[in-house]
């Protein structure tokens, strides 16, 4: 299993499976890159509604195809039709949103189960014509690459390229409407314009991903990415970059598994490889990440507990808690008999000095926004000045005068 996984990612399991894992690592580029805006835009499920509407188109550009006389399977055909159904079905979104006061999760609901259960309709009669029995389009559901060509491969290939480029070409605008739609309108971008143009990229990954993930599981491929990349960065740029890296990444390794084992789909293991990477981000990243969360959790209560050992020191009062004890002794605070060491005497002075010092600052504001500006936990130091300090001590080493006095 592993020599042929090494051969498959290193394109050398033969020419069909190099272009397979080419197109889809180009696709999930593409389609990470192009999922982050609709998820920065709060509209990630349009593109739930622009694959399941891709399925009338199927049946229908087959249909023609065969009616015509020509091969009802050729993708090109296929992928006009598909393109052609979800713009429809995205108009639609569009316009029952605009027009009507239905909110835009209802009209994505409508249009999807519409324009699905049209699809099934269309197949189910494909499979009843004289030429439909071997169509094969239950593949557009959930992927196949198992018959694809040289033709398949490079139009799947150079569609992912295109999208790309167009990301490139627009991401300054689209970014612009993701964040702030009215700075936009007020700048003169025009912002259905640029809505329309995010979602016609949508569209664009969408049929281009038909052959390899099928029109059920692209949408994880549009998502995904965004919110994986989202766990490692809050700037924008990067975000984007992240997650076309995400997905391509899911797209090269997928293809290279699949390619690797025969018996495997490529959608699925496209899917799963990209979720494996949003549970690896969602335990391991360095800020959101759940570790680095438990981590700061764990910190802020040896924090909690070393001051309130601290102050117990200072005060001459017994640490009951035995997490208390654990930490002051970790640290060298004190001895394993309970008894403070000199480092603890010290630092125990520091902290009641510092409470001290804030009463005094308390006293001479009496505000909340000023007291509210010392946690207890970190040094005072960082919160006041050395000339604040430094008069705050002066004031300790004489009685304070009481408020209305000369």
């Amino acid at each position: 299993m592993l020599k042929p996984f090494t051969s498959a990612l290193l394109l050398q399991s033969g020419y069909n499976a190099a272009l397979v894992a080419v197109g889809a690592a180009l696709l999930g580029f593409a389609a990470g890159s192009g999922g982050a805006f609709m998820f920065l835009r709060k509209r990630a499920l349009v593109s739930d509604a622009v694959a399941h509407a891709t399925l009338p188109g199927v049946g229908i550009a087959f249909m023609v195809m065969v009616t015509l006389g020509a091969d009802g399977r050729n993708l090109l055909g296929l992928l006009l039709g598909s393109a052609l159904s979800a713009g429809i079905g995205l108009l639609a979104v569009e316009w029952i949103t605009r027009r009507t006061r239905l909110a835009e999760d209802a009209a994505i609901g409508a249009v999807l189960s519409v324009f699905f259960g049209f699809g099934i309709v269309l197949l189910t009669i494909i499979q009843t014509m004289s030429r439909g029995k071997q169509a094969g389009l239950e593949g557009f559901l959930l992927g196949s690459t198992a018959g694809m060509v040289f033709e398949d491969a490079l139009i799947i290939a150079v569609g992912g390229a295109c999208t790309i480029a167009a990301l490139v070409l627009l991401r300054r605008p689209m970014t612009l409407v993701a964040f702030d739609p009215e700075f936009a309108a007020a700048s003169g971008v025009s912002v259905r314009t640029v809505d329309l143009a995010m979602m016609g990229l949508v569209l664009a990954v969408t049929v281009i991903g038909l052959k390899i993930v099928g029109l059920i599981l692209i949408v994880a491929m549009l998502i995904i990415p965004s919110v994986t990349a989202r766990f490692w960065t809050d700037r924008t740029e990067r975000l984007l970059g992240i997650a076309g890296l995400v997905g391509g990444a899911s797209g090269y390794a997928g293809a290279a598994i699949s390619a690797s084992a025969p018996d495997l789909p490529t959608g699925p293991i496209i899917v799963l490889v990209c979720f494996g990477l949003f549970i690896a981000s969602l335990l391991l990243a360095p800020n959101r990440g759940v570790l680095a969360s438990i981590l700061r959790h764990r910190r802020f209560q040896v924090r909690v507990h070393r001051r309130q050992g601290l102050l117990a020191l200072a005060r001459g009062e017994p640490i009951l808690d035995p997490l208390t004890l654990a930490v002051l002794r970790r640290a060298g605070l004190i001895r394993n008999d309970g008894v403070a060491t000199e480092a603890g005497r010290a630092q125990s002075a520091k902290v009641l000095r510092d409470e001290r010092r804030w009463e005094i600052v308390r006293q001479i504001h009496q505000n909340e926004a000023v007291s509210g500006r010392y946690d207890g936990l970190t040094p005072i130091e960082a919160v006041l000045t050395r000339d604040e300090i430094a008069e705050i001590d002066r004031r300790i080493g004489r009685p304070v005068p009481a408020e209305g006095a000369a």
